[in-house]
C-alpha cells in the first residue's frame, strides 16, 4: 500500500480537470468534448464521454473533503492511484512521497540474525576503526584519515556483510561491492576481527611504504592497485563510483547474454554519500540503469545530510530531492528515514501532524537537533505543534534523544535490502538517513567539522568506549592517549565465530580481489600479415589499418569473442560501421523496431547477443564500460579485451579522472585515440583538434602510449600489447618500472602486466608502406627506430618524427638532400613517453645506488652513433617531443603544434604551426648553422624560398578521399 505517496497540491484557482475551483460556476461541456488534464506537469486532451458522471465524481470528492478534511481526501486519492496501478491504468508516477519510511512497519520481514550478537561486534568494529585513524595521528606520523563517515554507515555495511553480500566462493559467483571511499577504516576494522589483517597492518594505515615496506601498510581508501588482493573497486574520486557501478551491472548482463558467464545470481551494491550525489557523474548516467532495467543494481545512499564542510541541503531536503530525481528516471526508491522507536509515534499520529512536521523541517534543522540533546529536540521539533508536543509528553528527554534514524536500525535496513533484491525490472536506490559521526560523542556527531576530525581527546575516547561497551580500562587509555589499544576478544569468542560463520555461509570474505583467470592463447602471425604488407598505392589512414587488423583478430577462434568494441557514437567516422551487421550492437531488449537502413548491407543491427557496446554520445559512460570490461579477468575470471575508440580530443581531456580510476582498478585493454593530431581534423576546428592527448596520457603511469605512423607499426604494437596484457608473460624488469606501477599479488595465475595501451590513430589517408625486411622491432616497441637512412655525405642531420608527421619527415629528407646537400636519417618515434619512462627509471636507479651502473637509456643508445643535430617534429605539442630532450646526445630542436587548433586545410595548418616538410628543413639547416656546418645565409635563403611564415605558400590540399565528421 503506497500510504506514503503525496500528491502535489495544485493552484487553488483550478481543479484537476482545469475547471474553476468553484465547481458550480464551471460551464457545462458537451459529451465527448476534450478536457485538459494537467497532473505533475503532464498535459493531455482526453475525451469526457460522460460529463454528468464526471460531475458526480467531482461533487462527491468535494463533499468528502468538506466533511472529513484534506487528510482523508489525500488518503483516498492515494488508494485510488494505487488501485489504478494494480489494474494497469497508465497514470504518471508520483515522484515524491512523505518524509517517512517507504516500507510500512507491518510489511517489514522477520530479521533472521541475532541482533544482539551482531550489535556487539559492530561496536568492536566501530571502536577499532576510530582507534586506527586516531593512532595514525601519533607523533612522527600524522597522516590523516576520516572517522565520521563509517560511524554514520556502520549498520548499513554490517547488515550487508552479515546477510546479503555474497563472496567469490558463493555458487552464484559473488557480488560486487562498491564501498564508499571514506568508510575504508570500518572495512579494515572488520577484516582485523576476521583475522585477515593484523594490528601491525592497522598501524600502517596510510603508510604504504614506510611501514615495513610495500604491502605492509594500508591504503587510505579503496585502491586495488595498492592492495590488489583486497580492494576490488576504487571509489573515492567522488562521482565515479555510481557511474562505474551502473556499467559494471550492465556488463554483468552483457557477459550473461552473450553466454560467456552466468551472472544471473550476482548483484552490484554501490555505497554512496548524499553530498557525493552533487557530482554530475553521480546522477548523469542513472537513466542508463533504468533504460537497461538493471535490477541487479542497488545504490545505498548514506544521507547523513552533511558534505565535507557543512549541510548538503541546509534549506531543503536532500532525501526528497534524490527521491524525485531517481523516481523520475525510472528507479525503484526505498526510503529508510526513521528507526523503530518512531513506529509508535507515527501510529499515534492520527491527524498527520507529526508527518507534517517531518515534511516541513529542513535538513539544516535536523542536523542541529542531533548536535544538541533531547530537551532541545522536544522544544524545537515536537514543540512546534501542540499535537506533536502532546504525542511525546510521556517520553523523557533521553527517550526522545534515543529516537534513532533509519540508517542506524538493523531491522529497517534489512527490510530495505530484502525489498531491493526482490524487486524486478528496475534498479533500486535506498535513501538511508543517518547522523555523521554517529556514536562518536557530542564533539563529533552532526558537527560541520566532523569530516576533518581525525583524533579524539582522552575524554572523547572514554565516552566512546562507554557507549560502545568496550572492555578497556581508564588506565589503558591514560597510559598513552596517542595509542589507545585495539580490541579483539580472540578468534574463539562466540561473537567472532558467529561473524565468521555468516561470511562462510555467504561465500567468503569481502572485499576481495582475485586474479585467477588463465592467460589467453594468442594468435600467431596470420592475423597480422595483411596490414604488415602495406597498402600499395592505395591511400589508407592508420585508423582504417587498425580496423582491418581487428577484422582479422575478431575471426580468431580463441580471442575473437573476447574482443569488446566500445564506441561513443562515432563508428561511421572511424570506418567501423561494417561491424554493425556482423558483430551487432548489444541491447538487452534486442531490436524492437525496423531500422531505417534495414535493406542495406551495412544495416544498423541491435541484438541481445551483440558484441559491440555502443554507448551513444557518452565518453564518461564509455570509460566506465572500458573499466568494467578491462577488469573482467579479475571481477569475473573471464579475460575480455576492450577496444575503446573515440575522438582523441575527448578522451584524456574529458574523462581523465575515469581513466585514472581504470588504472587504479588494474584495467587492461586498448584505448584508441582516433582522428588524432592538431592538423589532421582541421575542418572541425578548435574543439576537435587534439595536440596534447599524448602528453596527458604520459601522466598516467599505467598507460603505454604509442603514436604509430604506419600499419605495420600498429600490427607489432597491438601484438605486443596482447602479449603483455593477456599472454601471461612476466612483467617488465624492475629497473624499468616506476614506483607503484607493479602491484604484487599473493595469488595471481593470470600474470601479465596491469597496463593499458593508448594508441593514437589518424584519419588522413596516405600510402601505407610494406614492413621493411630489416625492421628493428625491438626499437619500434621501445619507442624509436631508424626507418630510412640518408645517403652518403659529410653534412648530416637526424629527423625524429612520429605519427602523421613521418611523411613530412620523409619529404624533408628529400628536400635537404636535393636542394641543400644535407643527408638526413629519418627515425620513426613510436613513443616519446615510453622512451622517457625507460630513461627515467635508469636515472632513479642511479640516484638510489650511486655505485652501480644502471645502463644507458635506450634513446641515448639508439642515437649515440648518429651524427646530429637532432630535429624532432610531430602533430603534437613540443612538450611531447621535449620528454626525451635530456637523453638526446646532441643539439636537439623540437617542432610542434603549440596553440589552439582551427579550421583549414591540412597543409595550411601545418604551415601555420611550422611542422610541414619545409619547416623541418629550415629547422635542420638552422641547427647545422649553429654547429658551424652550413652557412647562416643558407638558413635565411631556405626560409625565404619556402616562405615558411606565409600560409598562402603552403602546398595545396589535393586529398578528397576522406571527409572527417
Amino acid at each position: 500500500m503506497i500510504l506514503t505517496d503525496v500528491m502535489h497540491p495544485k493552484s487553488s484557482s483550478s481543479t484537476a480537470n482545469g475547471a474553476a475551483a468553484d465547481s458550480e460556476s464551471a460551464p457545462a461541456r458537451p459529451a465527448g468534448a476534450r478536457v485538459r488534464v494537467i497532473r505533475e506537469g503532464v498535459a493531455s486532451y482526453l475525451p469526457d464521454i460522460d460529463p454528468e458522471e464526471t460531475g458526480e465524481w467531482l461533487e462527491s470528492f468535494d463533499e468528502m473533503l468538506d466533511r472529513e478534511g484534506p487528510g482523508r481526501a489525500r488518503y483516498l486519492m492515494l488508494r485510488l492511484l494505487e488501485r489504478a496501478g494494480e489494474r494497469h491504468v497508465a497514470i504518471p508516477a508520483l515522484t515524491s512521497t512523505d518524509y517517512v519510511n517507504t516500507i510500512p512497519t507491518e510489511n517489514e520481514p522477520w530479521f533472521p540474525g541475532d541482533e544482539e550478537v551482531e550489535r556487539r561486534y559492530r561496536a568492536w568494529i566501530r571502536w577499532n576503526a576510530a582507534v586506527m585513524v586516531h593512532r595514525a595521528q601519533r607523533p612522527g606520523i600524522g597522516v590523516g584519515g576520516h572517522i565520521s563517515t563509517y560511524a554514520s554507515s556502520a549498520a548499513m555495511y554490517e547488515v550487508g556483510f552479515n546477510h546479503f553480500f555474497r563472496g567469490k566462493d558463493h555458487s552464484g559467483g559473488g557480488d560486487q561491492i562498491f564501498i564508499q571511499g571514506h568508510a575504508s577504516p570500518g572495512v579494515y576494522a572488520r577484516a582485523y576481527l576476521e583475522g585477515r589483517l593484523t594490528e601491525d597492518q592497522l598501524d600502517g594505515f596510510r603508510q604504504e611504504y614506510s611501514h615495513g615496506g610495500p604491502g605492509r601498510g594500508l591504503s587510505s581508501y579503496p585502491h586495488p592497485r595498492l592492495m590488489p588482493d583486497f580492494w576490488e573497486f576504487p571509489t573515492v574520486s567522488m562521482g565515479l563510483g555510481p557511474m562505474n557501478a551502473i556499467y559494471q551491472a550492465r556488463f554483468n548482463h552483457y557477459l550473461h547474454d552473450r553466454g560467456i558467464k552466468d551472472t544471473s545470481d550476482q548483484h552490484v551494491w554501490a555505497f554512496l554519500g548524499d553530498g557525493e550525489m552533487d557530482e554530475p557523474e553521480s546522477r548523469g548516467l542513472i537513466q542508463v540503469a533504468a533504460n537497461e532495467a538493471l535490477d541487479n543494481l542497488t545504490f545505498v545512499i548514506n544521507c547523513n545530510l552533511q558534505r565535507l564542510d557543512g549541510p548538503v541541503r541546509g534549506n531543503g531536503k536532500i532525501i526528497q530531492e534524490l527521491e524525485s530525481f531517481f523516481r523520475g528516471a525510472g528507479w525503484n526508491v526505498i526510503k529508510v528515514i526513521w528507526g523503530r522507536e518512531w513506529d509508535a509515534l507515527l501510529s499515534a499520529d492520527r491527524d498527520g501532524a507529526l508527518v507534517n512536521l517531518m515534511n516541513s523541517t529542513p535538513d539544516g534543522d535536523y542536523q542541529t537537533y542531533k548536535a544538541n540533546d533531547g530537551a532541545y529536540v522536544r522544544e524545537h521539533f515536537f514543540g512546534r505543534d501542540p499535537r506533536t508536543k502532546e504525542l511525546v509528553k510521556g517520553l523523557s528527554d533521553q527517550q526522545i534523544w534515543n529516537l534513532k534514524r533509519g540508517g542506524h536500525d538493523y531491522r529497517k535496513i534489512y527490510a530495505a535490502y530484502a525489498a531491493a533484491l526482490a524487486h524486478q525490472g528496475q534498479p533500486t536506490v535506498i535513501l538511508a538517513k543517518t547522523i555523521k559521526g554517529y556514536g562518536l560523542g557530542k564533539h563529533f556527531e552532526a558537527r560541520n567539522a566532523t569530516h576533518q576530525m581525525k583524533k579524539m581527546t582522552l575524554e572523547d575516547l572514554k565516552a566512546f568506549r562507554d557507549v560502545q561497551r568496550i572492555p578497556i580500562t581508564d588506565e589503558q587509555l591514560e597510559a598513552d592517549p596517542y595509542l589507545p589499544p585495539y580490541y579483539h576478544p580472540g578468534k574463539d569468542d562466540p561473537a567472532i565465530q558467529y561473524m565468521l560463520d555468516r561470511r562462510r555461509t555467504l561465500g567468503g570474505f569481502l572485499p576481495e580481489r582475485r586474479s585467477a583467470a588463465k592467460p589467453l592463447q594468442l594468435p600467431g602471425d596470420e592475423p597480422y600479415r595483411s596490414v604488415r604488407k602495406g597498402s600499395g598505392k592505395q591511400n589508407v589512414a592508420t585508423t582504417m589499418a587498425f580496423v582491418r587488423l581487428m577484422k582479422e583478430l575478431l575471426r580468431d577462434k580463441e580471442i575473437g569473442k573476447r574482443i569488446v568494441p566500445i564506441i561513443p557514437d562515432e563508428a561511421r567516422t572511424f570506418g567501423m560501421d561494417s561491424w554493425f551487421p556482423s558483430l551487432k550492437i548489444y541491447n538487452r531488449n534486442g531490436q524492437l523496431y525496423t531500422s531505417v537502413d534495414a535493406e542495406l548491407m551495412l544495416a544498423y543491427k541491435e541484438s541481445q547477443v551483440g558484441q559491440i557496446l555502443h554507448e551513444g554520445i557518452n565518453e564518461a559512460g564509455s570509460t566506465a564500460s572500458y573499466t568494467a570490461v578491462g577488469t573482467s579477468y579479475a571481477t569475473h575470471g573471464e579475460p575480455m579485451i576492450p577496444l575503446y575508440i573515440f575522438y582523441s580530443m575527448f578522451g584524456f581531456q574529458r574523462t581523465g579522472d575515469g581513466l585514472w580510476a581504470a588504472a587504479d582498478q588494474l584495467a587492461r585493454g586498448f584505448i584508441l585515440g582516433a582522428t588524432a593530431g592538431r592538423t589532421t581534423l582541421t575542418g572541425e576546428g578548435l574543439q576537435h583538434n587534439d595536440g596534447h592527448s599524448l602528453l596527458l596520457a604520459s601522466t598516467n603511469p599505467a598507460f603505454v602510449a604509442y603514436d604509430p605512423a604506419f600499419s605495420f607499426e600498429i600490427a607489432h604494437i597491438v601484438r605486443d600489447g596482447l602479449r603483455r596484457m593477456y599472454g601471461g608473460g612476466a612483467p617488465a624488469p624492475d629497473s624499468t618500472v616506476l614506483p607503484g606501477t607493479r602491484p604484487q599479488m599473493a595469488n595471481d595465475t593470470f600474470g601479465g602486466e596491469n597496463i593499458s595501451y593508448y594508441i593514437t590513430m589518424y584519419n588522413e589517408p596516405y600510402p601505407q608502406p610494406a614492413e621493411p625486411d630489416d625492421l628493428d622491432i625491438e626499437g619500434l616497441l621501445k619507442g624509436i627506430y631508424l626507418y630510412k637512412r640518408g645517403g652518403e655525405g659529410e653534412v648530416r642531420a637526424q629527423l625524429l618524427v612520429s605519427g602523421v608527421t613521418v611523411p613530412d619527415g620523409l619529404r624533408a629528407q628529400e628536400l635537404l638532400a636535393s636542394e641543400w646537400g644535407v643527408q638526413a636519417d629519418v627515425w620513426s618515434v613510436t613513443s616519446f613517453s615510453e622512451l622517457r619512462k625507460e630513461a627515467l627509471a635508469k636515472e632513479i636507479a642511479a640516484l638510489r645506488e650511486p655505485g652501480t651502473d644502471p645502463g644507458v637509456p635506450y634513446v641515448t643508445q639508439a642515437l649515440s652513433r648518429a651524427e646530429g643535430p637532432f630535429v624532432a617534429a610531430s602533430d603534437w605539442l613540443r612538450a611531447v617531443q621535449d620528454q626525451i630532450r635530456k637523453w638526446v646526445p646532441g643539439d636537439y630542436v623540437t617542432l610542434g603544434t603549440d596553440g589552439f587548433g582551427f579550421s583549414d586545410t591540412r597543409p595550411a595548418a601545418r604551415r601555420v604551426f611550422n611542422v610541414d616538410a619545409q619547416s623541418i628543413v629550415v629547422a635542420a639547416l638552422q641547427a647545422l648553422a649553429r654547429a658551424g656546418k652550413v652557412d647562416q645565409a643558407k638558413v635565411a635563403e631556405a626560409a625565404t624560398r619556402y616562405r615558411i611564415g606565409d600560409v598562402d605558400a603552403a602546398e595545396k590540399s589535393t586529398n578528397t578521399e576522406d571527409q572527417p565528421a
